[in-house]
């Protein structure tokens, strides 16, 4: 009877373990195909966990996400530099411990610092650039400006894909014109719109295409369009005839950042998880799956003399010196922006 008793209690140990260890779920709010999924995997058997991902397709989407439920549900949270300010004054992210973590000191301080409040707050993920891409096969003139873009020719009707995003599709709208994308000049402002107008009856989409083989740009619905740098060679591997180019005016300079939320079930879990992405080969993995360059500096030297040298993912001096960095603007003028894309989506 005793040992009747000793083995119902351990198989309900047993059974209390395996039970907790399956509903054990690390949230994540990610962009879509920004993550190895074998990567990722291999975390989920070394620590018995799920990762489940929720994804988001612009800046405007993840802080919608975020509003539904005040920041709840989530134990990770991506935000884009310039948002993190925001999320931090919303209550959603909580400051980090760096006790805890355990590969700071590979990091570069420049992305460590480049926005408000990312040093105490979060580590940052990849950097980049948006550029445009475009068929080498199908436009016979090279591209080199945003205004081939913005005022595209005959040939290019119904043929551009365009980014669902106020900040880039205005800020590039502006640069086109020859102001700053940060730019709060009600004027400058009006001469976007007015331009974002024009150029909609050539535009196919404004949603993020899939960075697969169905891509429009890939089966030649789409000839150019707006797109992230580590994007557009994630979609030329299928199809060599896609180019990036960062334009003649410059572009915009971003930097991904990860947070843990504040209101995370798993909050310990979630500093193992960035710790194990930050081991050197495993951040060199993340570079090489998504294409873009790692603010983990240690990862270089298990990344490829070809990717270190790739001009896309590691733009020169030259071509970033006239790209900007988006900052926070002023409501009104972040209003003012919003209803430009408001209206021009209906």
């Amino acid at each position: 009877m005793i040992f009747l008793q000793v083995a119902v209690i351990l198989s309900s140990i047993v059974f209390s373990v395996q039970s907790s260890a399956e509903e054990v779920k690390l949230t994540v709010l990610n962009w879509s195909e920004y993550m190895d999924p074998a990567l990722v995997q291999a975390f989920e058997q070394e620590y018995q966990v799920n990762v489940v991902e929720v994804n988001f397709n612009s800046d405007e989407e993840r802080t919608d996400l975020l509003l539904q439920n005040d920041g709840e549900g989530y134990d990770l949270i991506l935000s884009s530099g310039i948002e993190l300010e925001n999320y931090v004054r919303r209550g959603w992210i909580e400051k980090l411990d760096p006790e805890k973590l355990d590969f700071l000191d590979d990091l570069y301080p420049k992305w460590r610092t480049a926005f408000p409040q990312t040093k105490d707050y979060a580590v940052p993920y990849f950097w980049g650039t948006v550029g445009i891409v475009y068929r080498q096969d199908l436009i016979k003139v090279p591209i080199t400006s945003w205004k081939q873009l913005y005022e595209p020719n005959a040939q290019l009707v119904g043929k551009i894909g365009m980014l669902e995003d106020s900040r880039d599709l205005v800020g590039m709208a502006l640069k086109s014109l020859g102001y700053s994308a940060n730019s709060e000049d009600w004027q400058q402002l009006n001469q976007a719109e007015v331009l974002l107008h024009a150029q909609k009856p050539s535009v196919r989409s404004y949603e993020y295409p899939s960075l697969d083989q169905d891509a429009p740009i890939v089966q030649g619905d789409v000839w150019v369009a707006m797109m992230y740098s580590g994007d557009a060679l994630m979609v030329k591997e299928f199809n060599d005839n896609l180019k990036f180019v960062l334009p003649d005016e410059g572009g915009s300079i971003w930097v991904d950042y990860w947070t843990i939320a504040a209101k995370s079930q798993y909050p310990e879990l979630a500093y193992q998880f960035l710790n194990y992405i930050n081991k050197p080969a495993s951040a060199a993995q993340l570079a090489e799956y998504v294409y873009y360059p790692s603010p983990n500096k240690s990862a270089e030297a298990y990344l490829s003399e070809e990717f270190l040298k790739d001009s896309t993912i590691y733009p020169t001096k030259k071509s970033l010196s006239k790209s900007e960095f988006f900052y926070a603007l002023p409501d009104r003028a972040q209003r003012r922006r919003n209803n430009i894309t408001i209206n021009l989506y209906r």
